[in-house]
């Protein structure tokens, strides 16, 4: 009769691991992606719609599996990815606040306050805010 063979039992363990270790890198360079695409963007002068639609655009393409990220998800990968490395990210942590409904008071180009809006009422049938992570 044959004892028991560790062998097969370790080995199984090691590829579990190695797969594991293998999402989760994936899953980092996800984020930094569309934390870099995000912030390369509003750093150049762009608004938070444009930049937030080409940094969602790939954070959704990236996903392996039958889910997608969604919205509010892959703005808080951006937000750690800025956190856990500021210095890849320079001048990003001031947009930030524009991912969870803030608004930037100052505009990048120019150093002055944004001009304040001339209505209160919405133009369409739902505020930018409200469509914000609809998909």
């Amino acid at each position: 009769m044959r004892g028991f063979a560790p062998f097969p039992a370790l080995v199984s363990l090691g590829l579990i691991g190695v797969c594991a270790a293998t999402v989760a890198d994936a899953a980092e360079r996800k984020q930094d992606k569309g934390a870099k695409i995000y912030c390369y963007m509003r750093s150049s002068g762009n608004d938070h719609a444009v930049s937030w639609n080409a940094a969602y655009a790939v954070i959704k393409r990236q996903g392996k599996g039958p889910f997608k990220t969604s919205p509010q998800h892959a703005s808080v990968m951006i937000t750690e990815s800025v956190v856990n490395d500021p210095g890849n990210f320079p001048d990003c942590g001031q947009f930030l606040g524009d991912l969870f409904g803030g608004s930037s008071q100052t505009s990048i180009s120019s150093g002055r306050p944004s001009p304040a809006p001339t209505s209160n009422t919405p133009s369409g049938s739902e505020t930018f805010d409200e469509n914000r992570y609809s998909y």
